[in-house]
């Protein structure tokens, strides 16, 4: 794994935990099929979630949310729905989000980025 993947990897471990700190129950991690790959699904009292994790160590290429453009939203909304088709879970509430972890400095930052679509 080179370096890059390390960091994303890092990121989705932080954001886990800050879910799991929040109340969330964690479905699944790193969803992949045909139609892209989900970082986390998780499930709140309501709705299921999506979760974009996006991971920067500086802001050098800007905000971590900059990342999650139109083509990575759809591929994240097709992916989601045949998450939801091959679960028989269509009828269910869903939120897309985005976590971007910052890690600066040696501090972490995190930040929850509610229904992006």
């Amino acid at each position: 794994m080179n370096q890059k993947q390390l960091e994303g990897k890092f990121g989705e471990v932080k954001a886990q935990e800050y879910l799991e700190r929040q109340g969330y129950t964690i479905i699944c991690r790193n969803f992949r099929c045909f139609q892209g790959e989900i970082d986390i699904i998780a499930k709140d009292s309501r709705n299921i979630i999506f979760v974009e994790v996006k991971t920067r160590t500086s802001f050098r290429h800007g905000e971590a949310k900059e990342a999650v453009d139109e083509n990575k939203q759809n591929h994240i909304y097709r992916a989601a729905e045949y998450f939801l088709y091959k679960n028989k879970l269509e009828e269910e509430y869903v939120r897309i989000d985005v976590i971007e972890v910052y890690f600066i400095n040696g501090k972490i930052r995190i930040n929850h980025i509610k229904q992006i679509m």
